[in-house]
């Protein structure tokens, strides 16, 4: 099995290159949101270690983001509890599809959190900074001073890119997207 990890900005894309790649993707951002909204044990953590932000099941974004941009701290106790789930879901995601040629990786804290293999073929989303803040604006919800919390915890975009085995440049069109999809695919398999 090949494993592709996808790396970016926020708001860089990536979710919709993961997505246009044709293979099982395993998204980070789509299980959190599965967590929040179905999961009591996850709740109750939370409401205890956040009283004044988590109070409602299920957790909704606007809790979660009041929470974070009160205090760095509340940030660093929902990862706490949220990450270790995140990662058995990936192992459960892996096992699932383990007969599958590729698998795609579309986790924002791949790097950070470890989660990416020696093997892993990296694929960094760039995208120009225009677009990329034209594109979150248009996102329900969009907080600046949350994008930067966020921001301070990721490694840097020169570091992911560093770190990456093939660039795409994301004008947000398909075509060009699925152009340079195909042309790392022709690379790794063989």
């Amino acid at each position: 099995m090949i494993r592709i990890g996808i790396l970016g900005d926020i708001g860089s894309g990536k979710t919709y290159v993961a997505n246009n790649f044709g293979y099982p993707v395993f998204s980070a951002d789509e299980e959190v949101a599965l967590i929040y909204k179905k999961d009591k044990k996850v709740f109750y953590k939370l409401k205890k270690l956040i009283p004044n932000f988590i109070s409602i099941f299920p957790i909704n974004k606007k809790q979660i983001s009041k929470a974070i941009l009160a205090n760095q701290t509340n940030l660093k106790k929902i990862v706490k509890i949220v990450h270790p789930i995140i990662r058995k879901k990936m192992n459960i995601f892996l096992k699932k599809n383990i007969n599958k040629k590729i698998i795609i990786l579309d986790i924002p804290l791949l790097l950070e959190n470890n989660l990416n293999k020696k093997n892993d073929i990296l694929v960094f989303i760039q995208s120009r900074k225009i677009d990329i803040i034209k594109k979150l604006k248009n996102r329900a919800g969009f907080n600046k001073k949350l994008y930067y919390k966020f921001k301070k915890i990721q490694k840097s975009n020169k570091v992911k890119k560093k770190k990456s085995n093939f660039i795409i440049k994301n004008d947000f069109t398909k075509k060009t997207v699925k152009k340079s999809i195909k042309e790392i695919l022709n690379k790794i398999i063989k």
